[in-house]
C-alpha cells in the first residue's frame, strides 16, 4: 500500500524531532528553522535570511541526518569551517571540510570518507570547488543537497562582494536535479531578489526572519577622545569579551597599545600580521585566554564565541549590512550586549578615498562603486539620525519595527544632552571658517578657536582675526566633534581629496543671521559610570529557559542567587579545562546559555542533564559527568 503525503510529512516531522533532540540536545526551533529545515528535507530550493546568532548552520546540517544523504555546504573561511567541523565531530556528525590547507593525509582522508559515503555534511572553500577536477569527484556521488553559505556575497548590491562567488552560478549545470538553500545573515530585498537570480533557485521558499536584535544595545556617539570612551565601554563590561573595529591596520595598532597603557590587555590583529601571530591571537581570544581584540573587519567572521558583550566601531563602518554583521556578534548567546559607535565625519571621507582607489587598481566597473558609496551614504544617514537606532535597522533591510521606544539604545534611552549655547558657538565656528578664506581644514580652524599661536595660525595673520581664540575654553577634541555635527547637519562642507578643506553652504547662512537655530549634541556624563546591565553581577539568565537553538534574543530577567552566580563561574572554568583537553574553543563544548540554565537548575543526574538546552547525549556521554560532579561537589561545599 502506498504511503500518503501526509504520512511521508508526518514521519519526517518525527525525524525532525528525533534528530533535533538525540545529535544536537534541544527540543524545539527558533522561528523559520522548521521551515528551512523542511525545504531542505523536501527537495526545494530556498533563500534562508537568518540575522547573526539566528541559528543558521542547523538548517543545513540537520537535514542530511534525516534524508541520509550528503549536502555540501560553500562557505568562504577555513576559521569558521574548523569551529564548525569540531563542534560537529563533538556530537559524533560525520561530517569534513575541503579547503587548502588540508595535509596529504587530510586528502586521502577525505577521498576515502567521500568514496565510503560515509559522510553527511561537507564543508567546502568556493576556489576549492573549481580546482583539481573536484567538481567532477562530486558529481560522481549522490548529493542529497547544496547550501551556499554567506550567499550575500554574490551579489554585487550587497556589502561583501566577491567575484569568485558568482561562479557557483556553474554549480546549477553539474548538478541539475539537486535543491539549494542559500543562507545570509544580512540581505536588503535588492540583494535577495540578485541572490536567487545569480543562482538560479527554482521558486524558492523565501525565509527572511526578523532582523531586529532585541538583547543588543546601540549606541552611536560622537568621537572625542577614543582612547577614553572605548576604555570607559571596555570598563562596563569586566570579564568578557569586547571586539574593536578600526578602519585601518595603523589604527588598530595604535589603539591596541593606547588601552594596554590604561591596563586593559588589548590586541591588534589585522592582515598584516604574519600568520602564527593572527592565528596566536584568534586562539587566544577563542579559548578566552585574551577578553579585547582591536581589528580590522576581518576579524570575528567565523569565530563563535557567546560571551561577546561589547562591540565597539571606533570608526564609521562601510555599510549596514557590515554594521548590522560585526554588531551582530555581540550577544550571539541571546543575552544582553552592547554596541557602541564612535564617529566622525572624517569617517566618510576616509572610506570613499579607500572605495575610489580601490577601484581605481582593481579596474571594477563604475557601478560596483556607484553601488559602495551608495551603501556608505546610508551607513552615514544611519549614524547621524537621531531616531530609534532598532527601528532604523529593521526598516532598512525592509521591516517595520513595531514598538515607539525600544529602551535599548541611545536615542530611545536619552543619553544624548543638547549642548548649552550651541547656537553661538555654531556661528562662532562657521565665523572662523569665512573669516580663514574657506581654504584650511578642520584642524587649522580648531587651532585659530582656541588661540593657538602656531606657527601656521600666525604666519598667515589668523592670530588678528576676530574669531581667534572665541572657543579657547572648548576642548579641541570637542571642537571637533562640533565641526562633525556641522558638517552632517550641512551647515558646513569637508571637500574630498587628501587635504580637504572647510567651506560654507548655502544653509550656513542661515545660521549665521540666526534665521534657524543650531542644535549641538554630546553623551550624557552619566554613561561614563553607567554600570552596564550584562555585568557578570546582572546576566539575564533563565530559570527555566526554552530549550530552543542558539540566540535566540528572549531570555528572561537574571536570577539574584549569588550561588547560581559562583556556581556559573565554577562550570565555565571547567567548560575551560575540557576545552583545553579537546582542543577546540569553550564555546564549542556548550555556550554560557547552558552554563546559565546548569547553574539555575543544578541537576543531579544524568536525565537531568539532558534536559539542559545544548546537551544531548553524545555531549552527555563524553563530559556530562565531571558537569554532574561540579555540581554535586558544589552544592557540598
Amino acid at each position: 500500500m502506498a504511503v500518503s503525503t501526509s504520512a511521508n510529512s508526518k514521519s519526517q516531522d518525527g525525524a525532525i524531532a528525533r534528530v533535533l533532540e538525540d545529535v544536537f540536545g534541544l527540543d524545539s526551533l527558533r522561528p523559520l528553522q522548521a521551515e528551512a529545515i523542511a525545504a531542505a528535507v523536501h527537495g526545494r530550493d530556498a533563500l534562508v535570511v537568518l540575522p547573526t546568532g539566528g541559528g543558521k548552520s542547523l538548517c543545513y546540517q540537520l537535514p542530511p541526518l534525516v534524508t541520509d544523504r550528503l549536502t555540501i555546504v560553500v562557505s568562504p573561511l577555513i576559521a569558521l569551517m574548523k569551529d564548525q567541523l569540531d563542534g560537529l565531530r563533538l556530537l559524533g556528525y560525520p561530517a569534513a571540510a575541503a579547503h587548502s590547507n588540508l595535509s596529504p593525509q587530510e586528502k586521502r582522508d577525505l577521498k576515502r570518507d567521500l568514496e565510503g559515503n560515509t559522510l553527511r555534511l561537507l564543508l567546502v572553500a568556493p576556489e576549492r570547488l573549481f580546482l583539481e577536477g573536484f567538481l567532477v569527484q562530486l558529481a560522481q556521488l549522490e548529493i542529497g543537497a547544496i547550501a551556499i553559505d554567506e550567499a550575500h556575497c554574490i551579489s554585487q548590491w550587497g556589502h561583501d562582494f566577491r567575484p569568485e562567488y558568482r561562479r557557483l552560478a556553474e554549480l546549477r549545470e553539474v548538478f541539475p536535479n539537486v535543491p539549494f538553500q542559500a543562507f545570509t545573515a544580512t540581505a536588503t530585498p535588492r540583494v535577495r531578489d540578485d541572490i536567487v537570480q545569480q543562482l538560479q533557485l527554482r521558486e524558492p521558499e523565501v525565509l527572511v526572519g526578523t532582523f531586529d536584535r532585541p538583547n543588543l544595545t546601540y549606541r552611536v556617539l560622537p568621537r572625542v577622545d577614543l582612547v577614553d570612551q572605548v576604555a570607559e565601554a571596555v570598563q562596563r563590561h569586566p570579564d568578557a569579551a569586547a571586539i574593536v573595529y578600526c578602519i585601518s591596520r595603523k589604527d588598530t595598532e595604535g589603539l591596541a597599545e593606547s588601552l594596554r597603557k590604561k591596563k586593559i590587555d588589548a590586541r591588534a590583529y589585522h592582515a598584516g600580521l604574519d600568520a602564527k601571530e593572527r592565528t596566536d591571537i584568534s586562539e587566544r581570544f577563542r579559548e578566552e585566554r585574551l577578553h579585547v581584540v582591536v581589528a580590522t573587519v576581518a576579524f570575528g567572521m567565523g569565530i563563535d564565541r557567546g560571551d561577546v558583550r561589547l562591540v565597539v566601531h571606533a570608526g564609521l563602518p562601510k555599510s549596514v549590512e557590515g554594521y548590522q554583521q560585526e554588531t551582530g556578534r555581540a550577544g550571539r548567546d541571546g543575552l544582553p550586549a552592547e554596541c557602541l559607535l564612535l564617529y566622525s565625519a572624517a569617517d566618510a571621507a576616509k572610506w570613499r578615498q579607500i572605495m575610489e582607489r580601490s577601484a581605481g587598481e582593481s579596474g571594477s566597473p563604475p557601478d560596483v562603486l556607484a553601488a559602495q558609496l551608495a551603501l556608505l551614504a546610508e551607513m552615514q544617514r544611519f549614524a547621524t539620525r537621531t531616531t530609534c537606532r532598532h527601528a532604523m535597522l529593521s526598516r532598512y533591510f525592509g521591516q517595520e519595527y513595531p514598538h515607539d521606544d525600544c529602551g535599548a539604545c541611545d536615542v530611545c534611552l536619552h543619553e544624548l544632552e543638547p549642548v548649552e549655547g550651541a547656537h553661538v558657538i555654531a556661528q562662532k565656528i562657521l565665523s572662523a571658517v569665512a573669516r580663514t578664506g574657506q581654504r584650511f581644514g578642520m584642524r587649522h580652524v580648531i587651532d585659530v578657536l582656541r588661540g593657538s599661536r602656531t606657527q601656521n595660525v600666525v604666519d598667515r595673520g589668523h592670530d588678528q582675526i576676530p574669531t581667534f581664540g572665541l572657543l579657547k575654553d572648548v576642548a579641541g577634541s570637542t571642537l571637533a566633534n562640533f565641526v562633525d555635527q556641522l558638517i552632517d547637519a550641512g551647515d558646513l562642507l569637508r571637500t574630498d581629496g587628501e587635504y580637504p578643506v572647510l567651506q560654507l553652504t548655502m544653509r550656513s547662512k542661515e545660521l549665521l543671521t540666526s534665521e534657524r537655530q543650531a542644535v549641538l549634541v554630546l553623551a550624557s556624563k552619566a554613561l561614563e559610570a553607567k554600570p552596564e546591565r550584562t555585568r557578570k553581577s546582572k546576566r539575564r539568565g533563565s530559570s527555566n529557559p526554552v530549550r530552543s537553538s542558539d540566540g535566540d534574543g528572549a531570555m528572561s530577567e537574571p536570577s539574584s542567587d549569588p550561588l547560581s552566580e559562583q556556581l556559573f563561574d565554577h562550570l565555565r572554568s571547567l567548560r575551560r579545562e575540557i576545552a583545553r583537553e579537546l582542543g577546540m574553543p569553550p564555546y564549542i563544548v556548550c555556550s554560557d546559555v547552558t552554563l546559565e540554565q546548569m547553574a539555575s537548575e543544578r541537576p543531579r543526574d544524568e536525565q537531568g542533564l539532558l534536559r539542559i538546552k545544548g546537551i544531548g547525549p553524545k555531549k552527555a556521554e563524553a563530559f556530562g559527568e565531571r558537569f554532574l560532579r561540579a555540581i554535586r561537589e558544589f552544592g557540598a561545599d
